[in-house]
C-alpha cells in the first residue's frame, strides 16, 4: 500500500521513505513458498515501487548515466552479470566438486545451516535477486541525486533514520525489562532464527528492529559514521552531534564483537579526517574533538581504572566474554568452520567460486572468494575503491561545501559497512542501505563539467537523456 502511495506522491518522499525502509531488517513483507519460504523483507518490496517512482520522474537517462564507464557504477553491474553467470552455470559446472556451507529450508518454514554437495538451489535465485536489487537501488539513488535530491535531503533522511533506530532501540530495552516484547514482534516477522532476547555481561543486548545484536550494531555503526561525520563538518550540529552520540552508545550496549572492532576502525579514520580538516579548513576544525580522543578519554580511563580496581575487573571479565573468547564459543566455532569450508570451495573451483549464493563464510572477502571467484573479488575492490576516491563535483558557493560535507559522511557511512562485513559478513547482498548510500556518493561526485552541474542542480528529462549517452 505505501508502495502504490509513493508513486503518486512527491519524490523526495520515496527515497526518504525508501532509506527508512532499511530499518526493518527484521520485517518480513511476504514470503515465497516456490523458493522454501524464503523471506522478502521490507527494503525488498518497496525498492521496485521506489525505482519506478524515478524513472516516471525522469525517464531511463539518470539510470543509464549511473552505470556508464568510468563511473563506480559500471563495475558494479559487470560485477552483478558476472554474478548472475556463476549463478547460472557454475553451480552445475562444478557438482560434486565440493561441498558448501549453505541455508536449507524445511516444510515448516524454519531454516538450518549445513553442509552440503555443491548444487544449484533456491539461494542462487535469491541472491540473484538480492545482487539485481543492489543495482537498481544504485542506479535509483543517483537518479534522485541527479534529478531534484540535494544534500541536505539526505542529511535531513539520515537524521531521520538515526533517530528512529535510537527509539526503537530503547524501545527494545523497555519492553524486554518490563516483558512486554509481543510489542517489537510486529518488526520482527521474518522466518530466519531471531536472537532477541540475549544477554551479555548483565547487559541486555540491544537488536532494536534487527534478528539479532551484531546485525543492529553493524546498522548503528553506519549511522554512527555518518552522523559524527556530518557534526565534525558542522552541519545541523545540534542534531547530528547527540545522534552521533546515542548511536554510538546504544552500538557499543549492543556487545557486539563486531561493533566494537568497527568503532575501532572508524574513529580513528574520523580523528584523522578532522586533523587534515583543521589543517585545511581552520574555520571547520573541531579542536575540542581531537584532543578529547587523544587525551582526555585516556586519562579518564586510567583515573577511573585507578581509583576503581573492582571496575578494572568487570571490564575484563566483559572483554574476555565479548572477544577474547568469542572463538571458543560455539558460535565462534561454527563461523571458524564455514571460513574453513568457503576458503576449501575457493580451492577446489580453482579460484572460480562457486556461483553467486552457492556458498556462505563469516567474511565477506571469503564469501566473495567462494562465490564469485577471485575476478568477482577484483571487480567488487574496483566498485568499493571508485566510489571512495572520487571526488565531489566542484559547485559555487555553500552548494560545493556542502556537497562536500555529505559526501564524506557517504564515504564514513561505506566505511563503516565494509569493515564489519570483511570480519562477519555471511552472504554476498550488501544491503539495500550500501547501494543507496553508494548510489548516492556516486551522484555527488560525477565530474563536474557543465552539462553535469545543470543536470544535478537543474532536473529534466532531456538532461538525464543527455547524460546518459555524454
Amino acid at each position: 500500500m505505501v508502495g502504490l502511495v509513493i508513486l503518486a506522491a512527491p519524490i523526495h518522499w520515496a527515497f526518504s521513505v525508501m532509506l527508512v525502509s532499511t530499518l526493518f531488517g527484521a520485517a518480513a513483507a511476504l514470503s515465497l513458498p516456490m523458493l522454501g519460504g524464503a523471506t522478502v523483507l521490507v527494503p525488498s518490496l518497496f525498492l521496485p515501487f521506489f525505482a519506478l517512482r524515478m524513472f516516471m520522474a525522469a525517464g531511463e537517462g539518470y539510470f543509464l548515466a549511473a552505470l556508464q564507464p568510468p563511473r563506480a557504477g559500471f563495475w558494479l553491474l559487470l560485477l552483478t552479470a558476472f554474478g548472475l553467470l556463476t549463478a547460472i552455470f557454475f553451480p552445475r559446472l562444478f557438482q560434486g566438486v565440493t561441498e558448501t556451507m549453505t541455508v536449507e529450508r524445511v516444510a515448516n518454514g524454519r531454516n538450518f545451516i549445513t553442509l552440503t554437495p555443491l548444487r544449484f538451489s533456491s539461494n542462487n535465485i535469491t541472491q540473484s535477486v538480492y545482487a539485481i536489487g543492489g543495482v537498481v537501488a544504485f542506479a535509483a539513488a543517483f537518479s534522485y541525486f541527479r534529478q531534484t535530491g540535494t544534500p541536505r535531503h539526505l542529511v535531513a533522511a539520515i537524521v531521520l533514520l538515526a533517530a528512529m533506530n535510537i527509539i526503537f532501540a530503547i524501545i527494545d530495552v523497555a519492553t524486554y525489562f518490563t516483558r512486554t516484547e509481543q510489542f517489537m514482534s510486529i518488526f520482527r516477522t521474518a522466518n530466519y532464527a531471531l536472537l532477541t532476547g540475549s544477554e551479555k555481561g548483565g547487559l541486555k543486548r540491544i537488536s532494536g528492529t534487527f534478528p539479532e545484536a551484531s546485525t543492529f550494531a553493524s546498522y548503528a555503526l553506519v549511522l554512527f559514521a555518518a552522523t559524527a561525520s556530518l557534526w565534525l563538518d558542522r552541519m545541523r550540529s545540534w542534531t547530528t552531534g547527540p545522534l552521533a552520540a546515542l548511536s554510538l552508545a546504544a552500538l557499543l550496549l549492543s556487545t557486539s564483537a563486531t561493533a566494537l572492532i568497527g568503532v575501532i576502525a572508524v574513529v580513528p579514520f574520523l580523528w584523522l579526517r578532522a586533523l587534515v580538516t583543521g589543517l585545511w579548513k581552520p574555520a571547520m576544525a573541531r579542536p575540542t574533538f581531537l584532543v578529547v580522543v587523544v587525551a582526555v578519554v585516556p586519562l579518564l580511563a586510567l583515573i577511573l581504572l585507578v581509583l576503581f580496581p573492582q571496575v578494572a575487573e568487570s571490564l575484563n571479565d566483559f572483554i574476555d566474554e565479548m572477544l577474547l573468547s568469542k572463538a571458543g564459543s560455539q558460535s565462534g566455532r561454527e563461523r571458524t568452520l564455514w571460513n574453513a569450508m568457503a576458503y576449501q570451495t575457493f580451492l577446489d573451483t580453482y579460484g572460480f567460486g562457486a556461483g553467486l549464493g552457492s556458498a556462505r563464510a563469516s567474511s565477506y572477502i571469503l564469501v566473495l572468494l567462494s562465490n564469485v571467484g577471485v575476478l568477482g573479488f577484483l571487480l567488487f575492490s574496483i566498485f568499493v575503491v571508485a566510489v571512495l576516491r572520487a571526488q565531489p563535483a566542484t559547485m559555487p558557493g555553500s552548494v560545493g561545501d556542502e556537497l562536500l560535507c555529505v559526501a564524506r559522511a557517504c564515504k564514513a557511512g561505506v566505511l563503516a559497512m565494509i569493515v564489519p562485513a570483511a570480519i562477519s559478513g555471511t552472504v554476498y547482498d550488501m544491503s539495500a542501505m550500501f547501494y543507496l548510500l553508494t548510489g548516492s556518493l556516486a551522484a555527488f561526485v560525477v565530474p563536474a563539467s557543465a552539462a553535469g552541474r545543470v543536470a544535478w542542480r537543474r532536473p529534466s528529462r532531456q538532461a538525464g537523456a543527455v547524460e546518459a549517452v555524454s
